[in-house]
């Protein structure tokens, strides 16, 4: 199932046959991926009375209660509203059903090897995705610079990234000359395999969000354009997904709130 596009001065052909799914899949009560220590994502029989919503316990069908904390239980989609007093929802505009999209693969440094900064002051253990990576890696696909979305892969790629408690494994995050280096492309969504953009424990601040979102103080008004930006974290390449183009299908479950579970979907363009 083929189909052409036309975006800015580039046209692309896709096969839509040749969807790939790179969301974490949450298994609730299972193995999942888990930041800050939050309570797991877990789904419970419905009891009232006489009724269970269990048919392993009788019950004529299975009814579940689940809850989860998107944020913190796997891949999910974050809107300005992360950050706002306005409980603003994070929203994705029905016509952004095929976003072209570039993926590309960056290998964390630490502080010792770049001058590039953050807020709160680095550590020597951190591990740093750098301007100057994403630089080099998005040369090799100079298309890419008009697109409105990024995917980063970071490396090493374990599949334990399906599952990984990030309290016993710090994971990396975006120095802040990487973040402004990502605001100044006209990119409307950023999706990364990493629990946040920042560092876990960074006192609170969370100044990439704010970079990334161009949004500084608590009580500001939103007139700016990149109200409409996304965030997708915790998702999942697979190794044998090569770095390029592609379209994708950002798949939002319709919850009304700064945060949603999600499932991106790539096709890959062919040039």
């Amino acid at each position: 199932m083929m189909l052409q596009i036309n975006f800015d001065k580039w046209t692309f052909m896709s096969d839509l046959s040749k969807g790939i799914d790179i969301s974490i899949p949450l298994a609730f009560n299972g193995p999942q991926p888990n930041t800050y220590g939050v309570p797991r994502a877990q789904s419970t029989a419905y009891r009232d009375g006489t009724f269970v919503g269990d048919t392993r316990e009788g019950g004529s069908c299975n009814f579940e209660t689940y809850t989860l904390t998107p944020h913190c239980n796997g891949t999910h989609t974050e809107g300005i509203g992360h950050l706002t007093m306005d409980r603003i929802p994070v929203h994705i505009e029905p016509g952004d059903s095929l976003i072209p999209a570039c993926l590309v693969s960056i290998l964390p440094v630490t502080p010792a090897d770049t001058k590039e900064t953050y807020t709160p002051t680095l550590q020597a253990k951190d591990q740093l995705i750098t301007k100057a990576a994403l630089a080099e890696a998005l040369s090799h696909f100079p298309e890419s610079l008009t697109f409105p979305a990024i995917l980063i892969r970071t490396l090493p790629n374990a599949e334990q990234k399906t599952s990984r408690d990030y309290m016993e494994t710090a994971p990396p995050f975006f120095t802040h000359e990487a973040m402004h280096f990502l605001s100044t492309l006209p990119l409307r969504h950023l999706l990364t395999d990493l629990p946040s953009l920042d560092r876990l424990f960074d006192e609170g601040l969370l100044s990439n969000h704010r970079i990334w979102w161009n949004y500084q103080h608590a009580n500001a008004e939103i007139y700016h354009p990149f109200k409409n930006r996304t965030v997708t974290e915790m998702i999942f390449v697979k190794d044998q997904i090569k770095d390029g183009l592609y379209l994708l299908n950002l798949q939002l479950a319709p919850f009304v709130g700064d945060a949603s579970p999600s499932r991106p979907v790539i096709y890959p363009i062919l040039t």
